[in-house]
């Protein structure tokens, strides 16, 4: 969800208030994505890079994720009417007590919907994340459980955060970002990508709709002819 900083700047306002305006844009398409039918969908919402960032633009994405868990809390029941799972990726070990307990929760009370994946990334890292996964085959290794020639790719895949979930399909990077930025790594690996020049505040319905018609028109070949 990248172009926040920016378009704040360009409206002479801080940067703590185009997140705001980026949390309000993510909610939006969020449920249109699920209107739509889009049984899996993920948001980068705080990168293991985005500590660097200064203290107080920190603080306020960590209030404004904070105000996010309190308004899922509250919608729990409108959310299971919805099919709403919603899950967490990253290391949540470095986030506050209030943050993991609520993240934890809403995790919790949602596990058994089926009809719409919601994933949120917060301190998360593509390379961490199978760094965290290579780190588990290594303690069965050295518990006896698992011969090193044993291993397997289903053996890294069921160490990630999204254990369970399909590969992605398409990436959608808008404000004319074009790379990959440490984002589920793993999974993209056969990802189609779409770029646009719109910064995240001001993304619409319109354009998530460009995004997949230009996906439908792929060929996706795996490899093959």
């Amino acid at each position: 969800m990248d172009g926040n900083g920016r378009w704040a700047k360009k409206r002479g306002l801080s940067r703590s208030e185009g997140h705001i305006e980026g949390a309000k844009t993510f909610r939006r398409i969020g449920e249109y994505a699920g209107d739509l039918g889009i049984k899996n969908i993920s948001f980068y919402a705080f990168s293991t890079e985005n500590w660097a960032r200064p203290q107080n633009e920190v603080n306020a994405i960590m209030q404004l994720f904070y105000d996010y868990l309190e308004e899922a809390r509250e919608r729990l029941d409108e959310n299971k009417e919805k099919g709403i799972r919603l899950r967490f990726l990253g290391d949540r070990t470095v986030l506050s007590p209030e943050l993991q307990y609520m993240m934890d929760y809403i995790e919790d009370e949602t596990k058994e919907m089926t009809k719409i994946n919601l994933n949120i990334a917060v301190n998360y890292g593509g390379r961490q994340e199978i760094l965290h996964s290579v780190k588990k085959i290594a303690q069965r290794v050295k518990n006896g459980e698992l011969l090193p020639e044993e291993i397997s790719l289903d053996d890294i895949q069921n160490g990630l955060y999204t254990l369970e979930q399909p590969p992605v399909d398409l990436i959608i990077r808008p404000s004319g970002e074009q790379r990959l930025s440490n984002f589920l790594l793993w999974q993209s690996a056969y990802a189609e990508f779409w770029y646009s020049d719109v910064l995240w505040p001001d993304f619409t319905e319109k354009d998530f709709d460009e995004a997949l018609k230009a996906y439908e028109k792929r060929n996706r070949r795996f490899g093959g002819i």
